[in-house]
């Protein structure tokens, strides 16, 4: 059975249940107080506090029930798998790391809401290689087009080497931690809280490089990302969501350790390494994400990551990113 016709049977599955229970009646009213028939949002999500937090504060607060939303809601293990199912229909909205943000460049979905900076992303060894330079050579595995891979191709750049100078293996985060751990690997371009997993199985292992390296030249933000089909056809779906994201960012940036046990429950966590992980998360506040909006702060931020995105042969040239993020219509849900 395919990856999508998968996907399809548990979407299918979990609206017809969420229809069920909720009927054809949101609950949910317009300006004028009339009750608006709820809509049906297929949303993908990775499992940690970066791609879960919101959805989980959601949950809890019945911001879903108040804007009119019959949610279902998917893990996923990496970006570019739900940029896939947002091309293919099984998915409305989803969530990514800043090294699939290509993927919206290059025109296969919008970015509809910046949501953290990222700070989790490194590049580990085996004990006794110390530096990039010492990787030469040597078998690095990474998820491809993730920010896994992003951290990999800027730490290799800074080092004055390329991925011609490794021998780098593909692979899917899980099968990274199991590599890492039984040392069938020499380092990755990897990522918390998977790292802590793998660093109780492997406490030698060496950070080469992290996020923080970088920040004088490139922003490591998250978004959500929605289908084009989305953004040009459903426009009420759209702004429904925006809305209900808008609200639950504002509400993690007033109670984040409320965030971190809501996020852990979400997904049957343990609440301290969901704290470790929102460790290394910059949180932005709903006026903040409006402010860098509004200035061309996040335009920014894309026209550098599109800088790299060139030269490490992800986008054949610059984009501009009015062309991919609809920070309009972010701004216009909060009015």
């Amino acid at each position: 059975m395919s990856f999508t016709t998968k996907l399809l049977g548990t979407v299918a599955a979990s609206v017809t249940v969420a229809l069920a229970l909720a009927g054809c009646s949101s609950g949910a009213t317009d300006e004028a107080g009339n009750e608006v028939e709820a809509i049906d949002v297929n949303f993908g999500y990775i499992a940690d506090y970066n791609g879960t937090s919101l959805l989980a504060i959601a949950k809890d607060q019945g911001l879903w029930e108040k804007n009119g939303v019959n949610i279902t809601t998917t893990p996923f293990t990496n970006g570019p798998l739900q940029i896939q199912a947002l091309g293919t229909g099984d998915l409305d909205f989803g969530y990514i790391g800043p090294g699939a943000f290509w993927l919206p460049a290059s025109g296969q979905a919008k970015l509809v809401s910046m949501n953290t900076l990222g700070q989790a992303d490194r590049v580990v060894a085996q004990e006794g290689i110390e530096s990039m330079e010492d990787l030469r050579g040597k078998t690095v595995a990474v998820p491809e087009g993730t920010s896994g891979d992003m951290i990999l191709t800027l730490a290799l750049e800074k080092a004055g080497m390329t991925k011609d100078d490794i021998k780098v293996v593909n692979m899917e985060p899980s099968a990274i931690v199991s590599a890492l751990a039984s040392k069938k690997v020499d380092g990755a371009g990897f990522w918390y809280p998977a790292l802590a997993t793998v660093k109780e199985q492997v406490p030698g292992l060496v950070e080469l490089a992290e996020n923080k390296d970088f920040e004088d030249t490139i922003a490591f933000p998250t978004a959500f990302v929605a289908g084009n089909d989305v953004v040009e056809k459903e426009k009420e779906k759209l702004d429904r969501v925006l809305k209900v994201l808008r609200e639950a960012i504002d509400y993690r940036a007033n109670n984040v350790d409320e965030s971190i046990q809501l996020t852990a429950d979400f997904s049957a966590l343990d609440p301290e390494q969901v704290k470790a992980d929102a460790g290394n998360v910059q949180i932005l506040g709903l006026d903040e994400i409006d402010k860098l909006t509004e200035d061309g702060t996040v335009n920014d931020w894309l026209e550098g990551m599109n800088d790299y995105f060139v030269d490490a042969g992800k986008l054949p040239e610059p984009v501009d990113p009015a062309d991919y993020y609809t920070g309009d219509l972010f701004l216009k849900a909060g009015k």
